[in-house]
């Protein structure tokens, strides 16, 4: 065993000793006891100790001891391992051997092992692709006020904060709040909700007291894990409750909104406790419980998307800026689409100075976020385990979790939850080479509800589209008759006095007249808009979010080394089905006409269940040269889904470590994702823009494939016809004369997406162990980048016939009606539908991570990270939306105890600014400069951790994309209670 001598290495000694084994006889078991310290005698908490070959094992307490009840057979050899020391085995032949036995704390990362790159165990130093590890020491050493928040600061790692109870991580591009192509697993459960789309790992996932580690795979890893894992995977382990057995407590207080810029300062609390108990070596449990509240963040940021020079606005008034701009479309703002085409009227008939000005766009008022989100947040999670070893190498059990969460979150449209919960059933045999899973979700959506059909309802409870166009222009036509006429000086001012006219007799936020109503639209689960043309007309649109869904997952592995013996051999295979029930808004029963589809039966469904499923399985061959200095790595994935073609995805890497210390590596690889379930057969009936899914059956009579025009076009028709002088403004003659702007869509019928990726990189240890250094750098490739675009068909027509250019005008009144000029025009109907991109994108970055010790415990550690995509020489059916800042980085400087008990940590970020596009916000995301900082004090007499910290210490606000919520300073104190009967 090597013994690290030089004063000037990190390794500092400690001792494993056990003079007083005890072993005392309980019915063929006995207790194996004793203590676990380093070189200053002092105990080492969270050790842990188990029987090499077998799952017996436990932890060692506050006071660094462990007891360990077994059966096993004399001789055997256990195995000793804590977080920042080096691993190290003993042999048992006796109980009257004594232990005296020194060890050494692990050199940085040298040893450290990861599951999730290859899907067994190997030293992170030797992974054939990039991975990162957050193991329970650095989780309590991290600054964020929870231990997700930790995420932020890995490398490579850009967060998307939609809520204080949702954030979703991505790497390497192309990012969203809903993000379908990077994947979260907790203890091998997927944790993306199927009808919400997004994932929710840390809103269902593991608490606080129960995580083992996180391990990152920045980029693709579908040749092993499938679809959704294009960009990434974040795979959490929890405790095994036959190591880390007891009772532990957490509470939290913390402050958010301390600046009471909006909303005064409010109190962020969270509990939790864990108990586990291991009986004899055989059958095991554990417990989880976790409740956190608050006063979310909220999204306020009124910028305005469609400033009046854009030709979505009104370009002929440059008088109209400002608070003016009549085509105002605000970031956090609904009902007032003017960029998507909706919710607007145009104005005609308008002189300024004496002189006939073109057609003016008007919006309609919408409503602000900030008054249709409740800002009170909870969130709840539960969860138990139940384990039985049936021999020393194979364990059963049974794990259930429940979630139940309020917040908000970004799809095609904000969505506010409210009670909506998670439940996973979990089945797992694991054995020494094997194992099996299966495992069931169970969502409900709860009270929750969509922001959009929400404010479009408020809006025309008051008066359609049409009766408020009208009112907006008797009121403009009064203020000029009071006024002398419209001029370029009181042009704004007409245009502000006659929206107030307009909206006058609407409900405002705060009165009790609009929480009633509110209450009324959320409650109702018809998302169409089809309020009455009178302002005292009953609602008939609603904006209720009911969905539910089962979603069952089998998967099995099994590593075949020891019987083909010439290399390493490991197989597994999956299966999933998506069971969804109809709720007539997003999901709707195909076989049902297309008239009836949205509609309720009688007896309450919205008709049969809908399912999709896919299959997949792999096989991985990994065989070692030279010594073992270079390890190569072959793995090939076939996936099926009954709507496409078989899909099959290879993976090739190489190792090579000419010493332990140097690591570089190689690694081409292949991906296929199939469309998600929301990607696939949504059916959203939005009123004004139905969102469907790729599937090209949803199509049948629809006609959005194949006989439509692209939104982009349509807005620059538009925009050109409501242009022309005086009266020519708006006709059909200046329609017809334009008709060359429209663009006929002629979309594909959907494919899977697929990435090609290359990724070199190197792991290092230098300068005497104190330095390491972890590089990479990799380029991508999209083939059929799935993505959202928007489409008019027009009605009862043909494109390219008059009707159908005439129709198109329609973009700007109601949908429902024909062209104020030619009764032969139906209208046209709004699609916006998934599909793929024309174009190939390529995307490619790199990143550098280097921690160094550079006196006794003091550690510095920092990365930088780039992310760029290739520009195009083409434009595309849709923006894909890269969504990604060219640079990051990470800075870190801590002492996890400096003085005795005492420790801290110290964290500066910097985000550069970067331009965000979707089909709700598109807009500049500014630069993030934020600090955050802990200090930890352990009082051992007490099992008691405390901690004080911050993150964003000076509350440097900020966003992180567009559209989201206002980020500020959190402050928190917490205290953790460890290891309590432990014995």
């Amino acid at each position: 065993m090597k013994i690290f001598k030089n004063n000037r290495s990190i390794a500092l000694l400690f001792f494993v000793f056990a003079p007083l084994f005890s072993f005392a006889q309980l019915n063929g078991s006995y207790i194996l006891s004793g203590k676990i310290v380093d070189d200053k005698q002092e105990a080492i908490i969270g050790a842990t100790i188990a029987i090499k070959g077998t799952t017996h094992g436990t932890s060692t307490d506050t006071a660094g001891k462990f007891h360990l009840t077994t059966s096993a057979k004399l001789p055997y050899t256990l195995v000793f391992s804590a977080v920042g020391y080096q691993t190290q085995e003993f042999l048992i032949k006796n109980t009257t051997d004594p232990l005296n036995i020194r060890l050494s704390q692990q050199s940085l990362l040298i040893n450290e092992v990861v599951v999730t790159a290859s899907r067994r165990e190997e030293k992170l130093m030797k992974s054939p692709v990039a991975i990162e590890k957050l193991d329970i020491r650095s989780l309590k050493q991290s600054p964020g006020p929870s231990f997700y928040d930790a995420l932020e600061n890995v490398k490579g790692v850009q967060m998307t904060t939609t809520s204080l109870t949702l954030k979703v991580p991505n790497t390497r591009g192309f990012n969203s709040p809903n993000n379908f192509r990077f994947m979260q697993l907790t203890d091998g459960v997927d944790m993306q909700s199927a009808t919400l789309g997004v994932p929710l790992g840390n809103a269902i996932g593991p608490t606080e007291l129960d995580v083992a580690s996180i391990e990152i795979t920045p980029g693709a890893a579908a040749a092993l894990y499938g679809t959704n894992a294009l960009n990434g995977l974040a795979n959490l382990t929890t405790k095994d409750p036959f190591k880390y057995q007891g009772l532990s407590f957490y509470h939290r207080t913390g402050a958010n909104h301390v600046d009471g810029i909006g909303v005064r300062p409010s109190i962020i609390t969270e509990d939790a406790f864990r108990y586990a108990k291991a009986f004899n070596d055989k059958f095991a449990f554990k417990v989880n419980f976790s409740y956190m509240q608050g006063q979310d963040w909220q999204s306020n940021t009124i910028a305005d998307q469609n400033p009046q020079n854009l030709k979505t606005a009104n370009p002929a008034y440059p008088e109209l800026t400002g608070a003016a701009n009549a085509a105002y479309d605000g970031w956090n703002k609904y009902g007032d689409d003017a960029l998507a085409g909706s919710n607007t009227v145009v104005i005609k008939g308008i002189t300024v100075n004496g002189v006939a000005r073109p057609n003016l766009l008007v919006a309609r008022t919408g409503y602000n976020e900030v008054d249709l989100v409740d800002p009170k947040v909870a969130n709840l999670k539960f969860d138990g385990t139940f384990s039985y070893k049936l021999n020393p190498t194979t364990t059963l059990s049974y794990a259930y979790r429940y979630g139940r969460m309020d917040g908000v979150f970004q799809r095609g449209n904000k969505i506010s939850l409210n009670g909506a919960t998670v439940q996973n059933h979990k089945l797992e045999l694991v054995g020494k080479t094997f194992q099996v899973r299966a495992y069931e979700s169970i969502e409900n959506t709860g009270n929750s509800y969509n922001v959009k059909p929400l404010a479009d309802n408020l809006d025309l409870n008051h008066a359609s589209n049409s009766a408020w166009g009208t009112l907006y222009k008797n009121a403009l036509d009064a203020y000029a008759s009071s006024h002398g006429g419209l001029t370029s000086a009181n042009l704004a001012a007409a245009t502000i006095a006659a929206r107030t006219a307009a909206d006058a007799g609407r409900v405002e936020p705060g009165t009790a007249a609009f929480n009633d109503l509110k209450k009324t639209i959320i409650g109702i689960n018809n998302w169409d808009i089809k309020s009455a043309q009178i302002p005292d007309a009953p609602v008939t649109g609603g904006a209720a979010l009911i969905q539910r869904s089962h979603m069952y997952n089998a998967e099995a592995q099994w590593d075949l080394t020891s019987k083909v013996k010439i290399f390493d051999l490991l197989v597994g295979a999956d299966t999933r089905i998506y069971q969804i029930i109809p709720d007539g808004n997003n999901f709707v029963d195909f076989s049902r006409p297309i008239a009836d589809r949205n509609k309720e039966l009688p007896d309450g469904t919205f008709g049969k269940d809908v399912l999709y499923k896919k299959y997949g399985g792999f096989a991985q061959v990994t065989k070692t040269f030279f010594d073992e200095k270079l390890k190569l790595f072959g793995s090939i994935r076939g996936d099926y889904n009954p709507y496409f073609d078989p899909k099959f995805t290879p993976r090739l890497a190489a190792v090579y470590s000419p010493t332990e210390q140097h690591n570089f590596r190689f690694t081409f690889q292949n991906g296929y994702r199939f469309p998600s379930l929301f990607e696939a057969l949504s059916y959203v009936n939005n009123g004004r823009v139905k969102r469907v899914g790729s599937l090209p059956f949803i199509n049948d009579g629809l006609g959005y494939l194949n006989n439509s025009y692209t939104q982009t076009s349509v807005a620059n028709f538009n925009a050109a016809v409501n242009a022309a002088p005086g009266a020519a403004s708006g006709t059909d003659a200046t329609a017809l004369a334009n008709r060359g702007l429209l663009k006929v869509a002629n979309l594909p019928e959907a494919r899977p997406e697929q990435i090609t990726s290359f990724e070199v990189g190197y792991k290092g240890i230098l300068f005497d162990n104190k330095v390491f250094v972890d590089i990479d750098a990799y380029t991508n490739r999209y083939n059929g980048f799935l993505g959202q675009v928007q489409v008019f068909v027009p009605n009862g027509t043909t494109v390219g016939t008059d009707a159908a250019v005439l129709s198109m005008l329609d973009v700007n009144r109601d949908p429902t009606t024909g062209s104020a000029n030619n009764a032969a025009s139906q209208g046209q109907s709004r699609y916006r539908v998934y599909t793929n991109a024309q174009n190939i994108y390529n995307n490619f970055g790199s990143s550098a991570g280097v921690s160094y010790n550079f006196y006794k415990r003091y550690t510095v550690s920092g990365n930088v990270s780039f992310n760029k995509m290739k520009a195009q020489t083409s434009s595309d059916i849709f923006v894909t939306g890269f969504n990604t800042p060219e640079w990051t980085t990470n800075l870190s400087f801590g002492n996890r105890e400096f003085i005795k008990n005492v420790g801290f940590n110290i964290v500066y970020k910097w985000q550069e600014a970067y331009l965000w596009e979707s089909p709700l916000v598109t807009g500049k995301v500014p630069a993030i400069n934020t600090i955050d900082a802990q200090v930890t004090l352990k009082v051992p007499v007490y099992n008691a951790t405390f901690k004080f910290g911050g993150s964003d210490l000076l509350n440097k606000r900020y966003i992180q994309y567009a559209g989201g919520p206002t980020i500020g300073a959190i402050y928190y104190a917490s205290v953790t209670l460890d290891g309590l009967l432990s014995k």
